[in-house]
């Protein structure tokens, strides 16, 4: 007798599964397969989604410090958290409590991004007060309350070793470090909007909003509690997704190609990049300015990717200052040698302690996501038969193409959360 694709499917995650696969089975026949899809997940309250763990369900207070949000993301391993409005009311609907999401990296980059200076004259005074990390004027500025950044000019090398040596382990000790608070840096990079969703939204309006329209995490509230119930993250999903393998209805949609999917979205001569030799700064320059998550490490003159750098990985900037001692110039490849030193040193595992993970044109939905969630990444990329790069494919990528926007789907649900905070990506 034939096993059951069930069997042994006992995960929350496929719990899940098996409720699209019990909806699936009942659509209408004409329904194409995006259709059913849709209708099912529609179907399914957002409540259902298994709950993240506890530790991963914090807030951070707005008048807390960088230094204070830094430290309570990094103990609980979280890549970003709410914040509260500590001036609300106490009877303040859960709309009037958060005033935004802060990520991690988001307040590193700010920090890094302040500390720039507009020319390289701006560098050498830096030198000549190491031990004063408010030294410049881009820092003054910062401390006093001026929270637009200028433009980042030009890396060399040797600015970028001057930045991320002494300087930087200085400003993490700072008053500057200590003193500003979340709610001074409202509307900086990466920071998001609080759009939450209610526990009997659908599954559909998450997926949309963590695809389309470009949400990194989607907090799900209990309006008579006025509290967080879940917070639901790309990774969060791609994970359910995995669980779901040998389901009929994954099967359908994830053993298609990335090809057919008209997957990588970027054409070859469109990747941003950044080459082996560049200093590592500028890759952090490229993800601010062009509001992504990451950058490929190609060699010198060629198109084979030697690493990726994330902007995750902005952060060992803070956690790590150590690491660049001993180098007088921190490349881009440096710095992926610096860290994986680093890791190994302290046995902490990433997945910059592997080599690029990679898929071809030919790869199936399904097993980019398996890579993707096995190697705990955001990203994975394509290339050809030769290594060269084809193009990159993120979570939302693929969380885009299970399910689709029906029109005027979202009426009036955007009221009072746009217009965003300047430089927000919803």
């Amino acid at each position: 007798m034939e096993e059951s694709p069930r069997s042994g499917m006992s995960s929350p995650e496929a719990k899940v599964g098996m409720q699209v696969e019990d909806l699936w089975d009942v659509q209408e026949p004409q329904l194409s397969p995006t259709e059913k899809l849709n209708a099912c997940f529609e179907s399914i309250p957002v409540s259902a989604f298994p709950p993240a763990p506890s530790s991963q369900v914090i807030e951070i207070n707005s008048d807390a410090s960088l230094g204070e949000a830094v430290q309570l993301l990094s103990q609980n391993n979280i890549l970003s958290a709410p914040v509260v409005d500590v001036d609300a009311p106490e009877d303040a609907s859960w709309i009037d409590r958060y005033i935004g999401m802060v990520e991690f990296a988001g307040i590193v980059v700010w920090i890094l991004h302040q500390s720039e200076k507009k020319d390289e004259s701006d560098d050498l005074e830096l030198l000549k007060d190491e031990s004063n990390a408010t030294t410049g004027p881009a820092v003054a500025a910062a401390v006093n309350g001026v929270s637009s950044p200028n433009k980042l000019g030009d890396l060399s090398p040797r600015s970028a070793a001057i930045i991320s040596g002494r300087f930087f382990e200085a400003l993490t000790t700072s008053d500057f470090y200590k003193n500003t608070k979340v709610r001074d840096i409202s509307g900086s990079f990466r920071w998001a909007p609080f759009l939450a969703l209610q526990k009997s939204n659908s599954f559909l309006t998450m997926l949309l909003l963590l695809s389309k329209y470009r949400m990194k995490s989607v907090p799900v509230v209990d309006p008579g509690e006025c509290k967080i119930h879940n917070i639901i993250t790309q990774p969060a999903v791609i994970h359910m997704l995995k669980e779901c393998a040998g389901l009929q209805w994954f099967e359908n949609w994830g053993t298609r190609t990335l090809s057919e999917l008209d997957l990588p979205l970027m054409k070859p001569n469109r990747m941003i990049k950044v080459y082996e030799d560049e200093p590592v700064l500028q890759a952090f320059k490229l993800m601010r300015q062009k509001g992504i998550g990451g950058v490929p490490v190609v060699e010198n003159g060629g198109r084979k990717a030697v690493g990726n750098i994330s902007i995750r990985d902005v952060r060992f900037l803070l956690i790590a200052p150590e690491i660049y001692k001993n180098y007088k110039t921190i490349t881009a490849k440096n710095f992926l040698t610096a860290v994986r030193s680093y890791l190994e040193e302290q046995k902490e595992a990433s997945p910059l302690l592997h080599g690029m993970v990679t898929c071809g044109r030919d790869s199936t939905i399904k097993d980019v996501i398996m890579k993707l969630d096995a190697n705990k990444i955001h990203r994975i990329y394509v290339v050809d038969n030769e290594g060269n790069l084809e193009g990159v494919v993120t979570l939302r990528d693929i969380i885009s193409k299970l399910v689709h926007e029906p029109r005027n789907y979202f009426g009036d649900f955007f009221d009072g959360v746009f217009p965003l905070p300047e430089n927000s990506r919803v």
